[in-house]
């Protein structure tokens, strides 16, 4: 089929799902109930469904008081039974598809199943819902006329028992449409390889002759492969080596610390970045609006929504808020219930409403990343947006970064311990420092009032890290490429110590 031809057809029929998501955009309450109601109905015979009668839920209220809200530890075992060849556990076709996670808080893997139902109706529908809401927002696009240049995991798919695993991306890669490994680069080959670094230079080598109109991946490493792209072609800036480049389709991680050196690459003004919001779990939201900081929640892809008040998250007894009782600007932690069989899951991050017509968020953390050892509730939101503050003003460029706690010793006030890794370092550090304390006061009263008069904490201690050495860190942790991310902030210090040791 003829280049121009595909662009005109593929761009008609995604356009032509934009009427589907104006149905729960419109109606969004009675969308997400139909999606709770259905699943409950689908797994009624399930093992789960039994022990909990879902045959006689029929509204929220009622699942909200009988179902409880788990973690993974508590599906571990259901999940690990699944894993071994036992089905309608959890969820009643054959789940034989785990995406595999270790996250950044906990060494042990989990697996995630990951159902048929969730594969075709979220996370494929998902990505064609990115392009559909793209498109109507850019109606003079060209994205078809090119192939889109995708970053994901590095790890092959592995079968256990009769079932597989691996990096979702090796999941998606793996399953995906025909539709959809036509308009891609590298190939599926290249897009599966284990080793970084290998893998880096065979993406290289494939995508810089294709005509490469998107770009899709995690922001710190798709910026690593970018300027080894800048670095194997001699090229100054990226439309030097892919002239028609109109996108970069990004999520994983926080975009603000990298969004200076992205410009630098991309040096003109109608270059657009969309944001996405997803995890093993499913796929939660996608930004909607050109130049927007916010996403819109995807609420027909088989996942019921409910959100924790994170003043309540780590009591005995959280009650879980559903969509038309959540508030604009409160942070939450997500729980959700998907068409892979989680039932009232934690999945670990939190968010934050900027809009309930429609239902808009912003990603603002994990509810295991931040720092709340002197009850300050630095979250990650507050970290990047300090930071970003700070290097405009200190006419710095951030490259990796992470801070911990320094526990209270004694007569000793605590404090929290940077390690910042720059590609462009202030010229005084100490100007840096007090400027990133100011930031953070101005932007979290409960860190400010901590900070007062040295009260609880003292002024932050902040190193700066020796070239690469959060790569380092990554590689001798074997976490290189695709989907893995630097833990941000902890209320531990195991990641201080370790990167600490590592910097000399």
């Amino acid at each position: 089929m003829p280049i121009p031809l595909f662009n005109s057809i593929a761009s008609w029929l995604l356009k032509k799902r934009y009427h589907q998501i104006e149905l729960f955009l419109k109606y969004p309450e009675e969308v997400q109930e139909e999606v709770l109601l259905q699943l409950l109905e689908l797994a009624d015979d399930t093992e789960i469904g039994r022990k909990y009668d879902f045959e006689s839920i029929h509204n929220y209220e009622t699942f909200r008081n009988r179902v409880p809200i788990v973690s993974y530890e508590e599906m571990e075992p259901i999940i690990e039974r699944t894993r071994k060849g036992e089905q309608n556990l959890f969820w009643p076709t054959s789940v034989k598809l785990f995406a595999k996670s270790s996250g950044t808080t906990n060494a042990k893997s989990k697996f995630i199943p990951v159902s048929t139902e969730a594969l075709e109706d979220c996370h494929f529908k998902s990505g064609k819902d990115l392009l559909c809401l793209y498109l109507n927002n850019n109606e003079n696009s060209q994205l078809f006329t090119g192939k889109s240049l995708r970053l994901g995991g590095s790890k092959e798919l592995y079968e256990n028992n009769g079932s597989f695993f691996g990096d979702l991306s090796a999941i998606l890669i793996d399953n995906m449409p025909l539709w959809a490994e036509y308009s891609s680069t590298p190939s599926n080959k290249v897009s599966l390889m284990s080793e970084w670094e290998t893998k880096l230079q065979a993406i290289i080598k494939e995508s810089v002759q294709e005509n490469v109109t998107s770009l899709a991946g995690v922001p710190s490493w798709m910026l690593v492969l970018l300027n080894n792209m800048l670095e194997e072609t001699g090229k100054e800036h990226l439309f030097q080596v892919w002239e028609n480049l109109e996108v970069y389709f990004h999520g994983g991680v926080s975009f603000s610390p990298y969004k200076e050196q992205y410009k630098r690459l991309f040096p003109r003004k109608n270059f657009r970045y969309y944001e996405i919001y997803n995890a093993s779990e499913g796929f939660f939201a996608i930004q909607d609006r050109n130049n927007a900081d916010d996403l819109l929640l995807m609420l027909d892809y088989g996942i019921f929504y409910e959100f924790v008040p994170m003043d309540e998250y780590d009591t005995p007894d959280p009650k879980a808020l559903p969509l038309w009782e959540v508030e604009i600007g409160k942070n939450y932690a997500i729980i959700i219930t998907t068409n892979s069989g989680l039932w009232r899951y934690k999945i670990g991050d939190t968010v934050r409403f900027t809009s309930k017509s429609p239902y808009r968020i912003r990603v603002t953390g994990r509810t295991k990343h931040h720092i709340n050892v002197f009850g300050e509730e630095l979250i990650i939101e507050n970290a990047e947006e300090a930071l970003k503050i700070v290097c405009i003003k200190a006419e710095a460029e951030i490259k990796d970064y992470t801070a911990g706690p320094i526990f209270m010793a004694g007569k000793e006030k605590g404090a929290h311990e940077w390690v910042i890794e720059f590609r462009k370092p202030p010229k005084d550090l100490a100007y840096f420092t007090a400027l990133l304390d100011k930031a953070l006061k101005s932007l979290n009263s409960d860190y400010e009032a901590k900070r007062y008069n040295n009260t609880t904490l003292k002024m932050p201690t902040v190193h700066v890290a020796r070239e690469n050495l959060f790569y380092d860190w990554l590689k001798v942790n074997d976490k290189l490429g695709g989907q893995h991310k630097i833990p941000r902030l902890s209320n531990r210090r195991d990641y201080i110590e370790e990167l600490l040791k590592m910097n000399g």
